[in-house]
């Protein structure tokens, strides 16, 4: 690289680098002029992830991602984004070196888990698909503009027991003490790893922003320890390589919270392609772009000590109590649903914990407490809406269902003519002779809502989601 090339780089950040790397900041700064590496992780909450990688594999020219099972690197050529595929939330995708942190997590299904910093989403449908529908996921986001973001691709992603809010973590602390867990915390950060894809990032550089943000990190890990049950873990990353905002921050984490320590993983615990944590903490973990393929992160895991945990209690008060209405849900949804589904949702009872925002229903996740005081932009998988005594199914209840789920699934495949209409929001021409809610799929992983009447699928693709012929 030559001089005039490092020019775009902060001159304090590349002394920063030297002085950390020594004899690898060559390697280092040559990784500038490498193209980017691009990166999906399948969203297995729609399938057997063999199945999904099969649908794939040929159009994107996949390849693992050392650290992540379910992620693989695609072809820079390729366009997933645009594929009908993506519109299905089939997966998600994601810079590869972040799909690190909730693989070294480890969630088990059943847990209540945290995504404390959580938008755009990706860690967050991650965390979705290792839940597998059961337990519960709060993800949390303080910026309201990027919240919505992550509320859109919680719909996306077909997530059925999560909630998303939109506060500062000392509010949630108040809610959601020893709550957790498993707790997510991506911290807001200097972004170092983003200077070849983020031109912001680059250019808000300063030793003065890595300190502000090492003293934001100290505030939201401090709440963040508030909400861990003892015995429960949590994954600290950033996507910078200032070790202010790395093993310094969590070193001085460790010495005000003695009851936290790192979780030191060896053998086939460890997650391949990852480095070790520079001093005092060489038991943590980073990815740097010269050596692995990938932006950029650090990794810590940290446990929490002891036993026990306050007793979460789920609190009923707000549960919707309108027997009418709940009764034309009811009818909905059972004209809908296939018999199998519709009775594991009595045996759930999903209908208890109804909630409604507006004309909005939703369904609560079991063992959500109350959010009083809370801003909450999605209380739980979104139902759909309530409307002079009909109901209509929500775009959010499509994206979480399966064909099987149905009584009525109409698949095209995704070269259709049939989608592309159907994404532009045009009806479909059908020979079907019953009437009522049919689910639209791409390959068999539902897209959306149609309602069939007279020889027409209606269309019901949301209109902010439509895409042009």
């Amino acid at each position: 690289m030559t001089q005039e090339e490092r020019i775009c780089l902060p001159e304090g950040f590349e002394r920063k680098m030297q002085r950390l790397l020594g004899a690898e900041y060559e390697a280092f700064m040559q990784s500038y002029e490498n193209e980017r590496v691009q990166g999906l992780r399948f969203n297995t909450l729609k399938g057997e992830l063999g199945t999904l990688k099969g649908r794939c594999q040929e159009s994107f020219g996949l390849r693992q991602v050392p650290w992540c099972r379910d992620g693989f690197y695609y072809d820079s050529e390729m366009r997933p984004g645009k594929h009908p595929y993506h519109d299905a939330g089939m997966y998600y995708i994601q810079e590869p070196s972040a799909m690190a942190a909730v693989s070294l997590l480890g969630i088990i299904p059943g847990e209540f888990v945290l995504d404390l910093c959580a938008a755009p989403g990706g860690k967050t449908s991650h965390a979705a698909a290792q839940l597998g529908g059961t337990g519960l996921l709060v993800s949390n986001e303080i910026h309201p503009l990027r919240a919505k973001a992550l509320s859109q691709n919680v719909e996306r992603m077909g997530i059925p027991n999560g909630v998303v809010t939109s506060e500062d973590s000392a509010r949630l602390k108040e809610v959601f003490g020893e709550f957790f867990d498993r707790i997510i915390v991506d911290a807001p950060c200097s972004g170092e790893g983003m200077f070849r894809k983020d031109g912001q990032a680059k250019r808000e550089w300063s030793e003065k922003n890595v300190m502000l943000c090492a003293e934001r990190q100290q505030k939201i890990l401090h709440n963040a320890a508030e909400m861990l049950k003892p015995g429960g873990r949590l994954v600290y990353s950033t996507c910078t390589f200032s070790p202010e905002e790395n093993e310094e921050q969590i070193a001085g984490f460790l010495s005000s919270h003695p009851e936290f320590s790192v979780v030191v993983l060896t053998g086939q615990e460890r997650l391949p392609g990852l480095s070790e944590g520079f001093f005092p903490l060489p038991e943590t973990f980073r990815i740097w772009p010269h050596r692995s393929e990938g932006e950029g992160h650090y990794l810590a895991l940290l446990e929490k000590g002891g036993e026990g945990g306050m007793q979460r209690r789920q609190t009923s008060e707000k549960f919707w109590k309108d027997r009418a209405c709940i009764k034309v849900i009811r009818e909905c949804l059972k004209a809908l649903l296939s018999e199998d589904c519709y009775n594991q949702w009595e045996q759930e009872g999903m209908f208890d914990r109804l909630t409604a925002f507006g004309d909005q229903i939703y369904s609560v996740p079991k063992g959500m407490p109350a959010l009083g005081g809370l801003r909450v932009l999605r209380p739980g998988l979104h139902l759909g809406s309530l409307k002079k005594n009909r109901f209509e199914p929500s775009h959010a209840l499509a994206l979480s269902l399966s064909p099987e789920k149905v009584r009525s699934q109409a698949s095209f495949l995704p070269c259709s003519e049939e989608i592309r209409l159907y994404l532009a929001g045009n009806p479909l021409r059908s020979d079907r002779q019953q009437t009522g809610w049919t689910l639209i799929c791409v390959d068999g992983y539902s897209i959306g809502w149609a309602k069939s009447s007279g020889g027409l699928l209606k269309n019901h693709y949301p209109k902010g989601l439509r895409i042009p012929c």
